[in-house]
């Protein structure tokens, strides 16, 4: 599409618009492939399912695979496992923080005086922001060995990307007590991250990794170019202690050589103590880091002065006339000129612009202060020492130092995915009305919402699609005012009820938000998939749980359609287990009070044939005389009761129903003979002759009960 022509265009198109993004398919099947099927996965990922072309010759073979290809940027640093452990792990901090933020809004609505950007506020950002950094692991190696080896240079430090820009936007934004020295925490942030650019070009990192790697096999050390090259290149990005080190390991220190290069020896000590000793603007130093540490400015301006004139008095010495050694000579004085501050060998000994930055920092302009002046200072250094290759951390850093928020959320959204921009956007906020106001100001254009509320949103949209996180979901769409709890109430619903151990999950979290609606409602449709597939047991009792009276009544209904079909004992007993399920009470049980009862008066006649006979021919009696009278009980029923309580109407002893029983019984059979006269009576199924044997059994218990009366 033209420029020109793109007045009606739903998504203008660019024709300045980046290459497409390729994604590597790796699927493992012999071609020919005959077709793909694309379709949607979990989170920000494809579904790829690839077919082989069917022939005679492949039929031991897989005739196609399903892959599923990543579109959210990630380059493999981080496992799905250890992304887990993290969207896990942030959540604590990201609740304390807004539990903390609320009471922060509930004050300043009691007291005008207190503002969400007081001192105190961006003490609990802070602390934030280091659980949130804990999470995604230390810089440097824990493992160190018990024996230093004096030739191992460099740790193994295994950073990440991730890990690497959040402690950008920690030193920028959260830690109010670094603004004063933000070029010494580059120069720490380079030192701990320099080896994330080693991928794509030449590094300080990458050179002393590779000379690492030659340097057991060198026999004098100072006569390899390599070592003074990488040398320099440390001293140029502040590496301070690897370059002392390396000095060290200069021949002039060995033993039987000092008498003969006393005055060679003599220049690499205090260049190294020159270095060990140079002036550094910030509170304090790691152990194990060199330099001196000044708090103040006068006190750092007067120290840096005499470092200075002792490296300029140092470089006009006699002494290097009398040194033999040319390598050591010339390397040497190079170093000198780095501390110096000289422009070419900085340029010449960096790789990119950021260690040429650090190094502008530390030898040219140290006492650089403010944003603006430190990006200018970037913006010339990527012109002098453009990077090979462009890497998401130098875009999210050029977006912090030109100040602009909307590039700093687009750079963590492009390259660090939802989860860095939901909890970036805290830190962003802390202490600055102009990102608080672009974050929490509703748009038009979003439905309403706030730009913080979206990537909420779309942060719980990943954790819901994955079966291993949505649990989590919860805590983050509970804070977005406008949407979150409608489309909570949609994640609780989507939740299988399969699974009892999800649907009590699930109605935990219901009650953990007060969502007594929604929990009743996913108890019902519990109840229901449960009775339709099978388990009747489990059906009825969340329909209990959420008190659904017309359900269980219909199911009732079922029950007595089943019973009263045939309500010999084997039929009976199937039901037997789920009336004991359904407890006593008739509010709870709906329309099934009548199986309760009916259920005791089974059991008491089964007490009978056991032999236990007057007391529980007695109770049996009373069982059926009150099923007889209880509305509840349906009419198709009261000829299998009757015709069940033979034994108990002809009992040898004495009649166990007087006369008033008898009669109502004699007056429910005549009631039931009419019924049967009706088209949509049911009968039950029992013998022909079960009418007239009951008839008999009542009249005969009649005769003898008033004969018994009189």
């Amino acid at each position: 599409m033209s420029g020109e022509n793109q007045g009606g265009a739903i998504v203008p198109y660019s024709e300045e618009a980046k290459k497409p993004v390729v994604y590597p398919l790796r699927h493992g099947l012999k071609p020919p492939i005959s077709r793909l099927g694309i379709s949607w996965s979990r989170g920000n990922s494809l579904r790829v399912t690839v077919f082989r072309q069917p022939s005679e010759d492949s039929e031991n073979e897989v005739g196609g695979k399903a892959v599923e290809v990543r579109l959210d940027g990630r380059d493999g640093e981080i496992s799905d496992a250890q992304w887990r452990r993290i969207a896990y792990g942030s959540v604590s901090p990201f609740a304390l923080l807004q539990s903390r933020k609320n009471s922060f809004a509930s004050l300043s609505k009691i007291s005008s005086t207190t503002s969400p950007f007081d001192a105190e506020w961006w003490e609990y950002v802070l602390e934030y922001s280091k659980d949130i950094s804990s999470l995604l692991g230390n810089q440097t190696s824990t493992t160190q060995s018990l024996i230093e080896d004096p030739k191992e240079v460099l740790k193994d430090p295994e950073p990440t990307s991730l890990k690497a820009a959040w402690e950008l936007m920690e030193s920028f934004y959260a830690d109010k007590l670094s603004q004063a020295w933000l070029p010494e925490r580059l120069v720490d942030w380079l030192a701990d991250y320099d080896s994330l650019f080693s991928s794509t070009q030449e590094t300080v990192h990458s050179k002393l990794v590779d000379f690492q790697k030659d340097l057991v096999s060198l026999q004098v050390i100072e006569d390899e170019p390599k070592y003074w090259e990488v040398m320099s290149s440390a001293l140029a990005v502040g590496w301070l202690d690897i370059v002392v080190k390396l000095l060290r390991l200069h021949g002039s220190y060995q033993l039987d050589q000092l008498g003969n290069r006393e005055t060679e020896n003599g220049l690499v000590e205090a260049v190294a103590v020159l270095i060990s000793k140079m002036p550094r603007m910030r509170p304090e130093l790691e152990a194990g880091k060199l330099g001196e540490c000044f708090k103040a400015k006068p006190d750092f301006m007067k120290a840096w002065e005499k470092w200075r004139a002792q490296i300029a008095k140092l470089e006009c010495s006699t002494f290097w006339i009398q040194c033999a050694h040319r390598q050591t000579q010339e390397g040497l004085r190079n170093m000198l000129q780095i501390m110096l501050g000289n422009t070419n060998n900085l340029c010449t000994l960096t790789c990119h612009w950021m260690e040429l930055y650090i190094a502008h920092f530390l030898y040219i302009r140290p006492f650089t202060v403010g944003l603006e002046s430190m990006y200018g200072l970037a913006q010339k250094c990527i012109q002098l020492k453009p990077m090979a290759a462009s890497h998401r951390l130098m875009g999210l850093l050029i977006g912090i130092l030109g100040e602009n928020i909307e590039v700093v959320l687009a750079e963590c959204s492009k390259g660090f995915g939802p989860w860095m921009v939901t909890h970036a956007i805290e830190v962003l906020t802390a202490g600055s009305h102009q990102a608080d106001t672009l974050l929490h100001e509703e748009r038009d254009n979003l439905g309403g919402i706030s730009m913080e509320e979206l990537h909420r949103l779309v942060y719980a949209q990943v954790l819901s699609s994955h079966p291993l996180t949505w649990q989590i979901a919860p805590i983050y769409l509970t804070s977005c005012i406008k949407q979150g709890m409608g489309l909570l109430e949609i994640l609780l619903y989507k939740q299988p009820v399969d699974h009892n151990q999800l649907l009590l999950k699930n109605l935990e979290i219901c009650r953990l938000y007060e969502l007594d609606s929604v929990s009743s409602n996913i108890m019902k449709i519990a109840g229901m998939y449960n009775w339709k597939h099978g388990k009747k047991g489990s059906g009825v009792y969340w329909l209990q749980q959420a008190r659904d009276e017309a359900r269980l009544n219909r199911i009732a209904q079922q029950m007595f359609d089943s019973v009263g079909r045939s309500i010999s004992d084997e039929s009976f007993r199937q039901w037997e287990g789920l009336i004991q399920l359904l407890g006593s009470e008739p509010k709870t049980a709906g329309g099934l009070e009548f199986l309760h009862k009916y259920r005791d008066f089974k059991k008491s006649l089964l007490q009978i044939r056991d032999g236990k006979t007057t007391d529980a021919a007695r109770q049996a009696v009373e069982s059926l005389i009150s099923l007889m009278k209880n509305p509840s009980t349906p009419q198709r029923f009261w000829l299998p009761l009757l015709h069940d309580s033979l034994k108990l109407l002809n009992w040898e002893e004495r009649p166990l129903l007087n006369v008033l029983q008898t009669n109502l019984l004699l007056n429910k059979l005549q009631e039931l003979s009419i019924a049967r006269l009706r088209p949509d009576f049911i009968e039950a199924d029992l013998p022909p002759h079960a009418l007239s044997s009951v008839r008999l059994a009542l009249a005969t218990n009649l005769g003898r009960a008033t004969l018994e009366e009189q």
